[in-house]
């Protein structure tokens, strides 16, 4: 595999911070999901605590799959906010995430990480409360720690996880139910979506709350 390194187009602050406003709403990404018409969606990735909740830009990583290496040099392009994606191809068997890297991707201000493999350290992970979502756990480390290596990585090419393709830029919103991309092309367009799903949301609980049945709902909204 090839070692690229491409610098990150970001979308605009405002709309990442009208993002993590979001955060505020029960379940964020499964709003953002609503409005994206059930596209952008990421199952089967947990995070280190239930109740982290993050919103930023995508700075993608992709390992190949039979050479997997350290990707600790990635910081030194990470802005503060940003959500490192890492595309490890769902290894169980080598640990490409613990509490090194998250120690460091904390001191240099970014969001969270996102591992679509194999984590360690996760009890010092959980006390340092940087949020993480994971999708297994191994003791084993990367075998930089044995071979002093850390290439090949291709750093902000677009990534596949779950079957979803995460293009650089792109806003993560992760929570406890999963994870939602939303393309930095129509970031505008889902979070105008996502604040109708969240006005909607409130008005069927007040409805629920006040007696109205499932019919009544059904006739009205249409789907719950």
């Amino acid at each position: 595999m090839e070692t690229v390194y491409n610098d990150l187009v970001r979308p605009p602050q405002a709309i990442v911070d009208a993002f993590i406003d979001v955060l505020t709403e029960y379940s964020p990404s499964c709003l953002v999901t609503d409005a994206r018409r059930r596209v952008g969606a990421i199952g089967g990735l947990l995070p280190i605590k239930p109740a982290q909740r993050v919103a930023g830009p995508a700075l993608t990583v992709n390992l190949a799959i039979d050479d997997l290496v350290d990707c600790m040099p990635v910081l030194a392009r990470a802005n503060p906010g940003d959500v490192i994606v890492l595309a490890c191809h769902e290894t169980a068997t080598t640990a490409m995430w613990g509490g090194l890297m998250s120690t460091l991707s904390q001191k240099a201000g970014t969001a969270a990480g996102i591992v679509d493999g194999a984590i360690r350290d996760v009890d010092e992970i959980r006390d340092l409360d940087f949020p993480v979502w994971y999708r297994s756990t191994v003791p084993r480390p990367s075998p930089t720690a044995v071979h002093d290596r850390t290439e090949p990585v291709q750093v902000n090419v677009p990534v596949v996880i779950g079957g979803q393709v995460i293009e650089p830029g792109d806003i993560v919103v992760a929570d406890e139910n999963g994870i939602a991309i939303v393309p930095a092309a129509s970031a505008e367009d889902v979070l105008v979506g996502t604040r109708i799903q969240i006005d909607k949301e409130k008005v069927i609980r007040e409805k629920i709350n006040s007696g109205a049945t499932v019919g009544e709902l059904l006739a009205e909204f249409g789907h719950l």
